[in-house]
């Protein structure tokens, strides 16, 4: 039989050495291959990629050793073991573990409970207030799954170890309170409520900030991850990547917790995915040759995010079921954008600086590119925080009229010169801060007074709501009295009311100035959204959008010179203020 060339499995990569027109072949079969001319093609040996490299080979055959041979075999029937797995529980044909829970967990929760097993690791995106928690706990008392670690947001531990006590009360669990690591032994002066003995927790609770310090003393203790809210791995090589990559090398097993994996573009996946399932999508490089673009100055972009989905999904890398997938539905979500009133005396307070700075940004000639990402922070800054400066005595007054008629209020903002003013125009109303500078205790006690009724007002920072739990029953109304430039984050916190236990249908209203950076924040909101609703929902069909990717910022820019009278040339469309996403009133 003819052989068309040798191919050598070194070290994490099969090598192949082959006639050029097979290496041709070879590489529109393999769009993660480099397609730079060369004499040898390395690729990552994944197992898709073995299982891919022995079809190859029944076609045009190459030489191996029989090591070689040997590990190719072996590589692609774990793939094809794995993938028959994947179909055979997502039809029921294979019935998940059940396990024992204090509450037992739902059916489609096993289900996610056990694809942990078929990869290592899950990333399980199912829609907010789907129960991901609970599919974690089920998980995680799987045989061999403890000592297992939750790492979450600075807010979230208690709530966690709530969880655990509710689930699953014969665990012991630990919520970590310092970031300098400690004995998790118990020593006579811990409190009664850390309910272990003398050997080491079965649950060990963390935030990721204090994870970069304990890291290196989790690794070895750990069988079984839960990285909640995990598009905090999306950055690599910042600490907390850094420290959540180490500690999941060491464990069995994995699990990702995300309703919205990624805020922006969608290379993000790929640094998301590696630290649940490391290797599973190749290398960065492969990765990016084979799913993601970008234009020049831009960040990488999927090419085709329904395709990537539908890939996550069949490769059992991710699983996302919708409310209308396990038969427990939702009353509606309507969201109703307002054109409100601003006070243009205070955007053009800030008119000298803002001026200053946006031609910082859209000038032409050479400059150092610090120089213009600190302009660029700095007028995002200035012109968000003067729009929420110039909308707050509005917000306020659609809040009361929405509170007078009978319903308390969620409303979410982002700076505090904003929640100044809200807090005052409120103050008979008794609003409640939940943000940033408040402390775990403070923060709860705001929850505690909105859910009893003593607050009619929880003002909500919009990074700092993820994951909170129990407002869905009291509350079915949410405001947004500023914009954040993700749509991911939009979706966290209308998922604090639009979840599990929720009775009454639920309205978001979006209070939008005419001026400002709302209409071009708006339309980043729209792209963006394109990026992760394609990847979870395949099926969804896509409206074409302005895609202002990277530019943000510069149109932002440019559109305010040229409002002040210095037209300047735009990478894009600047559009006027349009509600893509929302519903009409």
């Amino acid at each position: 039989m003819k052989q068309y060339g040798t191919v050598e499995h070194e070290g994490d990569y099969w090598i192949i050495r082959c006639e050029p027109h097979v290496r041709s072949r070879l590489k529109r079969v393999f769009a993660r291959a480099p397609q730079r001319a060369a004499d040898m093609i390395a690729i990552s040996d994944t197992p898709e990629n073995s299982r891919d490299l022995a079809w190859f080979l029944a076609r045009y055959p190459m030489g191996l050793t029989a090591k070689s041979r040997k590990d190719l075999n072996r590589l692609a029937g774990e793939h094809a073991a794995m993938e028959q797995s994947v179909e055979d529980l997502l039809a029921l044909r294979h019935p998940p573990t059940n396990v024992s829970m204090a509450v037992p967990a739902r059916d489609y929760q096993l289900v996610a409970a056990e694809m942990v097993a078929i990869r290592g690791g899950l990333l399980l995106a199912d829609d907010v207030g789907l129960g991901k928690s609970v599919s974690a706990i089920a998980a995680a008392l799987h045989p061999g799954r403890l000592p297992a670690v939750v790492v979450c947001d600075t807010q979230l531990p208690g709530q966690w170890a709530g969880y655990l006590r509710r689930f699953a009360p014969d665990l012991r669990v630990h919520v970590i309170r310092s970031g300098k690591p400690y004995s998790l032994i118990k020593s006579p002066r811990q409190r009664i409520h850390d309910l272990w003995t003398d050997r080491l927790p079965d649950v060990i609770v963390i935030n990721y900030h204090k994870l970069r310090g304990w890291a290196e003393v989790l690794k070895p203790l750990t069988k079984f991850v839960i990285f909640d809210e995990c598009q905090a791995l999306r950055h690599p090589g910042t600490q907390i990547n850094s420290a959540a990559q180490h500690l999941a090398a060491g464990a069995l097993s994995r699990m990702g917790l995300s309703a919205t994996p990624i805020y922006n573009y969608g290379s993000e996946f790929f640094h998301v995915v590696d630290v649940l399932i490391p290797g599973c999508l190749g290398t960065y490089d492969e990765f990016i040759r084979e799913w993601c673009t970008a234009a020049p100055g831009e960040k990488q972009r999927l090419k085709d995010s329904k395709e990537f989905g539908a890939y996550l999904r069949r490769e059992g890398i991710m699983l996302r079921r919708t409310r209308a997938d396990v038969g427990r539905e939702l009353p509606g979500l309507t969201k109703v954008g307002y054109e409100i009133e601003a006070n243009t005396d205070v955007i053009a307070n800030v008119r000298s600086d803002a001026m200053a700075l946006a031609r910082v940004i859209v000038a032409n000639n050479e400059r150092y590119r610090g120089e213009k990402m600190h302009a660029s922070a700095e007028f995002d800054m200035l012109m968000r925080q003067a729009t929420g400066i110039a909308k707050a005595p509005y917000v306020a007054d659609f809040v009361r009229m929405l509170v007078e008629s009978g319903e308390p209020v969620v409303l979410f903002g982002w700076h505090r010169e904003v929640y100044s003013i809200w807090m005052e125009l409120l103050k008979d109303l008794n609003p409640v801060l939940y943000t940033g500078s408040e402390s775990p205790a403070q923060k709860q006690a705001a929850k505690d007074a909105f859910c009893e009724g003593r607050s009619k007002v929880l003002i909500i920072s919009l990074r700092s709501g993820a994951g909170i739990d129990g407002l869905q029953g009291v509350c079915s109304t949410a405001v947004f009295g500023e914009l954040d430039w993700s749509p991911g984050v939009i979706e966290q916190c209308i998922g604090r009311v639009l979840r599990d236990g929720q009775l009454k249908p639920v309205m978001a209203y979006f209070l939008l100035s005419a001026e400002g950076s709302d209409p071009i924040v708006s339309d980043v909101l729209g792209i963006k959204r394109e990026q992760i609703e394609g990847v979870r929902n395949p099926s969804l069909g896509m409206a074409e959008r302005v895609d202002v990717g990277e530019n943000a910022i510069r149109l932002l820019a440019a559109q305010y010179l040229a409002a002040h009278g210095e037209p300047v040339a735009t990478p894009g469309t600047i559009t006027p203020l349009r509600e893509p996403e929302l519903e009409p009133a």
